[in-house]
């Protein structure tokens, strides 16, 4: 019987998404009736699934039963924080600022083409970035024309974090009781509470590296190619996720290297199977950036610090920087006093080396946790910490546990697995000067976990009655970062903090309280007052922004008109060619390439509609909005 039936179906729906997109894409057909011929084949795709007995683990599933394990006090726990989380995305618009900024933005530019195709922007990101969760997004925005929905991409893989993780751990040595207990708190890590009701694309994937492991390990069980290519595929889908994730493939190839031979007698099975893996895989990413770019990374567009210079100094660096962000308190209101003076707090020793490898802002921590930068959070990262020292110490107290039957997985490979995690993770620092990389490790997060829980006296630990009480003031935390996130917040916060402003004028903690969940309100829209002031027929406005400007506003309501972008340096003849009558300039753009708006209005024979003032970025501030014509 299938374990895991919902985990196959989400397994199977994303590798459907990723190569649906990429097929349309090709042939140009990338609209509502290439994808309703794609749903048509993908539910007789089902149906013979079921027919061939693959599914049948929804016949048995017994409602009663499963409502029965949420009476303990985790699970009920977990369930309150899902409950929270859907309710919060279905009250809140999405506001990520890199899925507004060109993860939605760069699926609305191929939806309008009918097709992939390299964007005309600075922005550098809608083009060499992998398009794992925007070819899952595609549909949604061309069906609904909303991205209020956007957000269940990221809370099904949450739901399905549980079991997974305790599937895992126990296949690697980590007793029952004390992989159950894990099972439910390391998901309430913040990352992952936060990007469960968001457009995030960082945790969605650990879904993805967990059950390409988990399938590995059945593999040694039933020595059958199926869980094989299950783990193949859910291998391709973690690449194709986010390129970040490529040293992931050091565990999973551990352990499925020696398994390999198995595969011998399928040889159109297995063809098939890497046919397809490598289509919901980076690799047609990799390969457009090569035609594009000449760089199969894309590093070769982004800007100074993404790639690491020196290894050893990106090792320590991002593991300080993990460290750092992981063990911030959740309310930290000397935020902004760190920011301006933690570079002067470090000696030159280690300064400089960090600021010639690192992307500027590395150091950066925020008053409250986000979605935008904060990986597990103090709670959980401290309860990681004290069980792994606890069960260190209790070591020669506590007798271990034989297994009562030989173990299918063979010792070394066991072990190899639960260290490759954190080889990987070196890997990874030692290739990125990225800033928030606790973010965006966190499909590494769960894998590494096995190795901490592996002595036997973490049995012990998960008994003490001390540990139970950091365990409650771990949820507590997590529950208030998940109450009063700016993005979502739970709480009446613009109409207490209006209140507490008017009474106390003078309080900068509540000025910038209530600016951050002022702007967080409009995070979504940031440029409606811009765009109700374009002309109401218009059909393409052109777009002159910084290479993280918020464009989204322009788009809305999608399918209404096209964005398209204009670089600096264009000329009068190059806009009119594409047929741009109107564009919308950032004065911010202008003040950061030292131009002066007059001189840009004289190249490109521009006239100045109106200038208005908007806010899209908190650190900006008011920044001036100029809506223009070209003349003919």
């Amino acid at each position: 019987m299938n374990v895991f039936p919902p985990l196959e179906l989400w397994l199977w729906v994303s590798i459907f998404a990723s190569a649906a997109g990429w097929v349309l894409s090709v042939s140009g057909q990338l609209n509502r009736d290439g994808y309703l011929v794609c749903f048509a084949i993908f539910g007789v795709f089902l149906w013979m699934l079921k027919r061939a007995g693959r599914l049948q683990g929804w016949a048995g599933f017994n409602g009663a039963k499963f409502l029965s394990r949420f009476r303990r006090a985790l699970p009920l726990a977990f369930a309150g924080f899902a409950a929270l989380i859907l309710l919060s995305g279905i009250l809140y618009p999405p506001t990520n600022h890199t899925a507004l900024s060109y993860r939605t933005p760069r699926v609305l530019h191929w939806l309008a083409a009918e097709q992939w195709h390299w964007i005309h922007t600075p922005n550098y990101r809608m083009n060499d970035r992998a398009c794992g969760i925007e070819w899952l997004s595609a549909p949604f925005l061309l069906f609904t024309k909303s991205d209020r929905a956007l957000f269940l991409l990221n809370f099904i893989p949450f739901l399905l974090l549980p079991g997974l993780i305790f599937s895992l751990c126990t296949r690697l040595g980590v007793r029952a009781r004390v992989a159950w207990t894990w099972m439910w708190l390391l998901p309430t890590g913040y990352t992952f509470l936060l990007q469960a009701g968001s457009t995030g694309n960082d945790t969605f994937p650990a879904v993805y590296a967990l059950a390409a492991l988990d399938f590995g390990c059945r593999a040694w069980v039933t020595r059958r190619p199926r869980e094989l290519f299950y783990s193949i595929l859910c291998a391709a889908l973690l690449t194709g996720a986010k390129a970040s994730n490529l040293p992931l493939l050091l565990p999973w190839s551990v352990l499925i290297v020696a398994l390999l031979p198995l595969l011998r007698r399928h040889k159109v099975a297995t063809g098939l199977t890497l046919l397809l893996a490598a289509l919901v895989s980076f690799v047609p990413s990799a390969l457009l950036n090569v035609k594009y770019c000449g760089d199969w990374s894309g590093l070769s567009l982004e800007h100074q610090g993404m790639a690491m210079k020196n290894p050893l100094v990106g090792i320590w660096g991002n593991g300080a920087l993990i460290v750092l962000n992981n063990f911030v308190p959740p309310f930290f209101p000397l935020a902004g006093w760190w920011n301006q003076h933690a570079l002067d707090l470090l000696p030159q020793l280690f300064r400089a080396p960090l600021m010639a490898n690192f992307e500027e802002g590395f150091l950066y921590l925020g008053e409250l946790p986000t979605e935008d930068w904060c990986g597990l959070g103090l709670g959980v990262s401290f309860l990681m910490a004290v069980s792994a020292g606890a069960a260190w110490r209790l070591r020669r107290s506590v007798t271990p546990l034989l297994p009562a039957t030989r173990q299918p997985i063979p010792e070394w490979v066991r072990r190899c697995a639960l260290a490759a995690p954190w080889l990987a993770l070196i890997a990874y620092c030692s290739k990125t000067g990225m800033v928030t990389a606790a973010r965006l490790v966190s499909p590494y997060y769960p894998l590494l976990l096995p190795l901490l829980l592996t002595a036997a006296g973490q049995r012990e630990v998960v008994r003490r009655r001390w540990w139970r009480g950091m365990v409650c003031i771990s949820l507590l935390l997590s529950l208030v970062v998940v109450v009063v996130t700016p993005a979502r917040p739970l709480w009446p916060a613009q109409t207490i903090l209006s209140k507490a402003l008017a009474a106390h004028p003078d309080q900068r903690v509540l000025q910038r309280a209530h600016k951050v969940y002022s702007v967080y309100a409009d995070r979504w829209d940031p440029l409606a007052g811009v765009r109700s002031l374009l002309p109401q027929d218009l059909k393409t406005v052109g777009f002159v922004g910084t290479s993280d400007d918020i464009d989204i506003s322009l788009w809305r309501p999608l399918g209404a008109r096209r964005v398209e972008h204009i670089l600096l340096g264009e000329s009068a003849t190059q806009i009119r060619k594409r047929g741009i009558g109107c564009a919308v300039v950032s004065g911010l753009n202008l003040k950061e390439n030292n131009v002066v708006f007059e001189d840009w209005l004289n190249q490109t024979r521009a006239g100045l509609l109106v200038t208005t003032n908007a806010v899209v970025k908190v650190a900006d501030g008011p920044q001036a909005w100029h809506i223009v014509t070209f003349k003919d």
